[in-house]
């Protein structure tokens, strides 16, 4: 067997080959739920429990003692995870990391080195990741943020504009929430803050930084996703775009989106803003959707969620503040309203 090289690379250079080899992250389990390089797969040194017991080791008895242990815990397991390794290796060849770059991503890489494969270890591991992400979201690049009343079909605007070429990330898509108390309806669990900034990044890196990237206005928190305080801030110094539409014209949508989730979920979903939206109304809307009048149930709701927007609107930091009052649902029309708006600010 012939002996494979094991080498060093810095976050750049190491995300460059992740577009043409495999990413092996050999952290434990929850570190990697938490969060990850996108598209990186879990072959882990430790399980959860393995890696607290390990990390008390050496913290009481040093180094060794904790490699011995180690050794002792995956032993019967390394075969195994050498399976994995060669099963995601493509043409011999894999990138591997841990937290740090340390001992963790060394052991693995010798292991799946006595199986021929050629490994790139990431120096400052999963930590210099973080880093890098972080800087880059932080960068202060060209936004324009569509904003609107709840129901004014904001999302399906911006897929429309991405569909026909304008740089657009869907937010709440990523974090999947719609960002309201009902914006868990219908969707997949969230995933950590720290992961969605990774999602984030993987999109934002990929985009002209010459043209501006198209975003829905969002409080600092989706659901319980927070997007990173650097991005949230150019965010808000960037232009926005915002529509204004009556409460009728909002409601075939609103009406269409939330009637088919089950009343206990309506209800539930009430409960969570009561207290904002008073003893009195939120009762008025829980009764409203008990008879399936989902018409009186969501105006009752838009009340509060109209009142909080405009608040907000008040405290953005951009003077460049463009409102759009339209009398129509049809998103193609928004569209064009919304893009002749923008040109007139000269930002594109």
């Amino acid at each position: 067997m012939t002996d494979q090289v094991t080498t060093r690379t810095d976050i750049n250079t190491f995300l460059r080959l992740a577009e043409t080899y495999p990413v092996a992250d050999v952290r434990s389990p929850s570190e990697y739920s938490y969060g990850h390089i996108p598209g990186a797969f879990n072959i882990p040194l430790f399980d959860d429990k393995e890696r607290e017991e390990v990390g008390t080791r050496y913290k009481q008895k040093g180094r060794t003692d904790a490699i011995l242990r180690g050794l002792e815990l995956t032993g019967p397991a390394m075969h195994r995870k050498l399976e994995q390794a060669l099963k995601i290796a493509a043409g011999g060849r894999l990138l591997v990391h841990c937290w740090r770059g340390g001992m963790r991503s060394e052991a693995m890489a010798w292991l799946f080195s006595l199986g021929g494969i050629e490994t790139t270890l990431l120096e400052g591991g999963y930590k210099s990741y973080r880093h890098l992400v972080l800087e880059r979201l932080s960068e202060n690049r060209k936004m324009i943020v569509l904003g609107g009343l709840t129901g004014s079909g904001k999302t399906h605007i911006l897929k429309y504009l991405g569909e026909n070429g304008l740089q657009v990330i869907d937010l709440e898509g990523l974090a999947n929430h719609k960002g309201s108390a009902f914006g868990s309806l219908g969707q997949a669990p969230q995933p950590s803050s720290e992961h969605f900034a990774n999602i984030l990044y993987s999109r934002w890196k990929d985009l002209d930084p010459g043209l501006p990237v198209w975003l829905e206005d969002e409080s600092r928190n989706i659901g319980s996703v927070f997007m990173p305080d650097g991005f949230y801030t150019n965010m808000q110094l960037n232009p926005a775009i915002v529509l204004l539409m009556d409460i009728k014209t909002r409601l075939p949508r609103l009406i269409e989106e939330y009637s088919c989730y089950g009343k206990d979920e309506l209800e539930a979903s009430v409960m969570r803003i009561s207290r904002r939206l008073g003893g009195d109304r939120s009762q008025a809307a829980i009764d409203a959707i008990r008879k399936g009048d989902f018409a009186e149930a969501i105006e009752i709701t838009l009340q509060y969620y109209d009142k909080a927007y405009l608040y907000g609107l008040k405290r953005k930091q951009t003077q460049e503040v463009v409102y759009i009052e339209t009398d129509s649902d049809d998103i193609e029309t928004n569209a064009q309203k919304v893009v002749e708006a923008v040109e007139k600010l000269k930002v594109v």
